[in-house]
């Protein structure tokens, strides 16, 4: 029929998603059970039921399927009707009576027989690979994949079996097998990734139970750890680090600097996932840090590969006092959106000092009402006001 495959890949299995154009996704097949519930030949037929195979052929059974009425598929028991009845059911374009059908050539069918069939129907056969897929029959779906000579799909649902595997070293040793499998380029690489990731998070979790346990190590007594570093995915473990083991030497293997390197954590995704946990302890004086940006003869300039707008939405999310917030957000570039933040944020000092800046008068005058009376914003502004060396523009 000139219809292409649909190609597995670990991004779908983990996902539920295929990639390429032609990837088998056919939102209108049904679970298994919805089969059950959909498709009339499953239903249980009564022994009087007048319906018989000389009544009609296998173009009529799949018309009065595709109205929804009874038909008995039993009664189609010769090669020729079972794959007349498969190729009208696929003629006509319902993925439902597709599956019917199918389930019954599946059940009356050798595997051997119904595989060659369906290697010369690629649309059914797509349909089979769905329902297989839907239905968790992985060891039938792999003989399929294997008839077919599709090793790279059959070595990724053996990958797949990797999440039924509770015992962690179990888990660990059967990723290693995983990796001389025939995979493709892309995926083989993920497969080394993930396990290198978990060979690492094994290695971090034995040393922190212990030192959990020992309550020796101050910053699990102030932040219990919420759960195990195990099987998180990685930039969740380099949160984990910076949270845990921030100040550690990058030669470590729990540093967040040796897990950047190792697997390659872009600058911005380094940072912002440092400056979340971070903020998130309190560390304010680790977050400065992180912004300081040493020019010559001395001089610093804050400097930050995300915008700082950014930086403040990230600082406030870990509820960052006022004082923090203020500093960041007078470093936002954009006038109207420190403006902005600096409103949201009560941090009144910086809202004076960009209207001094903009030498706004009136817009000074009126955020004098804003402010408490009495407090020293309202004193600074009054001191601006009556300031006659600033050449206001109204």
């Amino acid at each position: 029929m000139g219809i292409s495959l649909g190609v597995l890949t670990i991004f779908s299995l983990i996902s539920g998603r295929s990639k390429g154009r032609n990837s088998f996704h056919f939102t209108e097949l049904p679970c298994e059970s919805s089969v059950r519930l959909i498709t009339p030949e499953l239903r249980k037929i009564k022994s009087d039921n007048k319906a018989n195979v000389g009544e009609f052929s296998p173009d009529d059974a799949v018309h009065k399927l595709l109205l929804g009425k009874v038909v008995v598929l039993e009664n189609f028991r010769s090669l020729k009707d079972k794959l007349l009845l498969l190729d009208f059911s696929v003629n006509a374009h319902d993925g439902n009576v597709i599956t019917a059908v199918l389930i019954y050539l599946k059940r009356t069918l050798s595997k051997e027989l119904l595989f060659r069939e369906l290697g010369c129907r690629q649309t059914a056969l797509r349909h089979f690979i769905r329902y297989l897929t839907e239905t968790k029959e992985l060891t039938l779906l792999m003989e399929l994949l294997r008839s077919l000579g599709r090793t790279e799909e059959v070595s990724l649902l053996q990958y797949k079996d990797h999440l039924n595997i509770a015992d962690i070293n179990k888990r660990r040793d059967f990723l290693k097998s995983c990796v001389s499998l025939p995979f493709s380029a892309d995926d083989s690489a993920h497969v080394q990734h993930h396990l290198a990731l978990l060979e690492r998070q094994i290695q971090i979790e034995v040393s922190d139970r212990e030192a959990e346990r020992g309550g020796q190590t101050d910053v699990f007594q102030k932040f219990p750890r919420e759960a195990p570093v195990l099987h998180m995915p990685l930039i969740n473990t380099l949160y984990y680090s910076c949270l845990y083991h921030y100040t550690e030497p990058q030669e470590n293997y729990s540093s967040p600097l040796n897990i950047r390197n190792t697997f390659r954590v872009s600058e911005k995704q380094f940072f912002i996932t440092a400056l979340a946990a971070r903020s998130k302890l309190g560390a304010w004086l680790d977050v400065d840090t992180m912004f300081t940006n040493r020019k010559w003869f001395g001089f610093t300039k804050k400097k930050s590969p995300i915008g700082f707008h950014r930086v403040v939405d990230i600082l406030h999310r870990s509820s960052a006092p006022s004082q923090v917030l203020q500093k960041y957000i007078g470093l936002v570039d954009d006038t109207e959106r420190r403006i902005s933040l600096a409103q949201r944020h009560k941090c009144h000092d910086v809202v004076i000092n960009t209207y001094r800046e903009l030498r706004d008068r009136q817009l000074l005058l009126g955020y004098r009402g804003r402010v408490e009376p009495g407090s020293e914003q309202e004193v600074t502004i009054d001191r601006l006001l009556g300031n006659t060396q600033i050449r206001w523009k109204n």
